[in-house]
């Protein structure tokens, strides 16, 4: 077991933590103030934070888990609990976090709850991506005794990837970047997402 893990992820810390619904709820009233979750509150990141709550309420509605999916999370025999990492500004979380919350809906043995990113810096710098904070990250842990099973983040695999080819392309803005991620999502439905979580609940059982 990772005791540096054990000694972040408390019992404490996931009773604290938000469930899906109290997240949104967090944003919303967040917004409502002109404010977003971490420390950043400037026109930028507001309008990305209210782009997102629009990306959440449409995937909320469109996202349908596939068949096979379904059945392996209804028919799970461990008891896991899915902490994300997250901010309320990040695209990725606003594309992924909502089929991950269909995911544990369809799994009595899940439970899943949400920490912020810039709130719990000792818990994301255990978890970085390339040396960078990069959000969602999903920590999936043992109900019982806390134990790290297994992580996933901050992208399906295939967009990372692509992600992180056009970010070292000169030719390609900040601005572009940001489309062609945003399209992919838009494009794939979550179904990169869903058959990695398919992978990733056979090697975690």
């Amino acid at each position: 077991m990772d005791t540096t893990t054990e000694k972040h992820i408390t019992r404490e810390l996931i009773e604290e933590a938000f469930t899906y619904r109290q997240y949104r709820e967090l944003i919303d009233k967040l917004l409502e103030r002109g404010r977003t979750t971490g420390d950043k509150d400037s026109e930028e990141i507001i309008h990305y934070t209210r782009m997102n709550v629009q990306r959440m309420k449409r995937q909320d509605k469109q996202i349908s888990l596939n068949e096979s999916l379904k059945e392996k999370l209804e028919n799970l025999g461990s008891n896991w609990i899915w902490l994300v990492i997250t901010e309320g500004w990040c695209g990725d979380a606003a594309q992924n976090i909502p089929a991950i919350n269909k995911m544990a809906e369809a799994a009595p043995n899940i439970e899943l709850k949400f920490i912020l990113r810039d709130e719990h810096p000792e818990i994301m710098d255990q978890y970085l991506t390339d040396g960078s904070r990069s959000i969602p990250k999903l920590v999936c842990l043992d109900a019982e005794s806390l134990e790290e099973i297994g992580t996933w983040g901050p992208r399906p695999a295939v967009i990372q990837e692509k992600a992180m080819q056009w970010k070292d392309d000169p030719e390609i803005s900040k601005e572009e970047w940001a489309e062609k991620l945003h399209k992919w999502y838009a494009d794939n439905k979550t179904e990169e997402q869903q058959k990695e979580f398919e992978q990733l609940i056979e090697e975690w059982t």
